[in-house]
């Protein structure tokens, strides 16, 4: 009886070894998994953050923009704003789709370079996006979250020669914050 008893002590710890062994096993397979889905697939996950930190790498120089006989689309943003994040996407699409006839300028309000565009716009709220005709004459100026089609529609109307200087203002943006250590930050790249 004491044999019968202990063998099957001893089967229902095996049991319960080869349970926690595949457990285990199972466990650190889904933890692997997600680990190289992360990984693999960030861009997609934080696609706006990553759009958003690309745009001063993608951005034409605005002495180049401003002399080059072609309209501008110029965005004012900085990486830590919600709103710009949540514009990237739309902004990113509209670069892919008129990069050939427009100069898509991206200053990054952070980097003290760009202060004299700041002052000479006049930035307090971000993002904000200054459209130019070809001759550089300002022709809109949006402030906050927009509109896809208010966007579009004013980036078809820049050949028309309209100067109507139309300023739309959200009420959904960041307000600029004060750079507290006046240096350019090696990680600020527009």
């Amino acid at each position: 009886m004491f044999l019968v008893i202990n063998s099957q002590i001893m089967q229902s710890e095996s049991r319960e070894q080869i349970l926690n062994t595949n457990l285990k096993t199972i466990l650190i397979f889904i933890i692997s998994i997600a680990i190289i889905s992360l990984f693999l697939f960030r861009n997609f996950f934080f696609q706006s953050t990553y759009l958003l930190k690309s745009f001063g790498e993608l951005s034409v120089d605005p002495e180049v923009a401003f002399t080059n006989n072609k309209p501008t689309f110029l965005e004012f943003y900085a990486e830590w704003c919600e709103v710009c994040k949540e514009m990237a996407p739309q902004v990113s699409a509209f670069k892919d789709e008129y990069e050939k006839d427009i100069n898509f300028v991206f200053l990054n309000v952070d980097n003290q370079k760009w202060g004299n565009y700041i002052e000479k716009f006049a930035v307090n709220g971000i993002p904000q996006v200054n459209l130019f005709d070809k001759k550089g004459n300002l022709i809109s100026t949006f402030v906050g979250k927009q509109d896809e089609i208010k966007i579009r529609n004013s980036i078809n109307n820049i050949e028309k020669e309209e100067k109507s200087n139309e300023e739309i203002i959200n009420a959904e943006f960041s307000t600029i914050q004060e750079n507290k250590n006046h240096e350019v930050s090696p990680r600020s790249h527009g």
